[in-house]
């Protein structure tokens, strides 16, 4: 776990360094994709034109089909603005990182990165955040100013609760509550939780575009070895001594963590979610236009699947440092 004491860089900082770093990267790579990553909510028609393939049927006008004996799709412009929420889960284990970075850092940094890129355009961005219980509920607002008081929402939550044991369940309950207009929906989270999420994560993706983004750093998934450790339960409190010089050791502990990522993203298959691995040794910017390549080839996947007939949902992908698989 990170024992940094460096000071903690005020939002202004954080996002003049995103915009002139990242930002500066994304504006260039992004541009001419930014429709087919996020889409309004409004959709205008612009233009009927015979069908090709991999085209989503759902777009075929079947009264000009019928009447020219030729397949045609509709085209559409959007004309609405985007809505975006970040569902914000900010309970004790999120401050858990392995080197100087934790997954609080990061999750702020993405939040922050991504709604400025949808600011840019003239969209809104909200929050709901959870810590000890939802916690605070930031209304959907554009510009500079609003993704600077996400951030400092986010550096600013209060100290979680000792004993308390995250429940994503309640916080999604929450969102389907106060996500009343379709939206673009960013869950972020360890997904370190009490059971049973998965069902309210479906009915929010119902109604919404929902992408989970989870948090996790190298130090969950394996342990080096250092010898006799103190391990801490970042919730509960309950601490243990392990052993990591035992290799079996060593080996079931990442058995135990393979087979709840493989859990994890069976749930987010189940609930028709794209996911997304934000670790803490990532590169930022990489993720993020990873996340945005993963969605071009989602949609891609989405019309041939649609054309051959069958029902098509959202994908998953697991992104990380190395790349992504679909």
């Amino acid at each position: 776990m990170s024992t940094s004491t460096l000071p903690r860089p005020q939002p202004e900082q954080v996002l003049r360094r995103l915009e002139w770093t990242a930002l500066r990267r994304l504006d260039g790579l992004l541009h001419g994709d930014y429709r087919s990553l996020f889409r309004g909510e409004g959709m205008d028609l612009a233009d009927l034109r015979e069908y090709q393939y991999a085209d989503d049927v759902r777009h075929i006008d079947w009264n000009v089909t019928a009447r020219l004996q030729v397949p045609h799709v509709r085209e559409y412009h959007e004309d609405r603005e985007l809505a975006a929420w970040f569902v914000l889960d900010l309970s004790g284990s999120v401050d858990f990182g392995s080197s100087e970075a934790k997954k609080l850092n990061v999750a702020a940094e993405f939040v922050a990165l991504v709604a400025r890129v949808l600011t840019r355009r003239g969209n809104r961005v909200g929050a709901i955040v959870y810590g000890n219980e939802v916690e605070a509920v930031i209304p959907p607002g554009g510009g500079r100013p609003q993704v600077l008081r996400l951030l400092s929402r986010m550096q600013q939550r209060p100290a979680p609760r000792a004993g308390a044991r995250t429940d994503l369940t309640a916080l999604l309950r929450s969102a389907q509550r106060l996500v009343r207009r379709r939206s673009l929906v960013f869950v972020v989270s360890d997904f370190i939780s009490e059971p049973g999420w998965g069902r309210p994560l479906a009915q929010l993706a119902q109604r919404n575009e929902v992408i989970a983004i989870r948090l996790v750093d190298p130090l969950e998934r394996a342990l080096p070895d250092l010898g006799l450790v103190l391990m801490q339960d970042a919730e509960s409190g309950e601490q243990l001594f392990v052993d990591t010089w035992d290799a079996g050791f060593r080996a079931r502990f990442a058995a135990a963590a393979r087979r709840r990522e493989d859990a994890l993203f069976d749930a987010f298959g189940t609930a028709g979610v794209d996911a997304l691995e934000l670790s803490t040794d990532d590169d930022l910017t990489a993720t993020v236009l990873r996340f945005a390549e993963m969605r071009k080839r989602r949609n891609q996947r989405s019309g041939a699947t649609a054309s051959a007939g069958a029902r098509s949902h959202f994908g998953t992908a697991r992104a990380s440092a190395a790349g992504s698989a679909p």
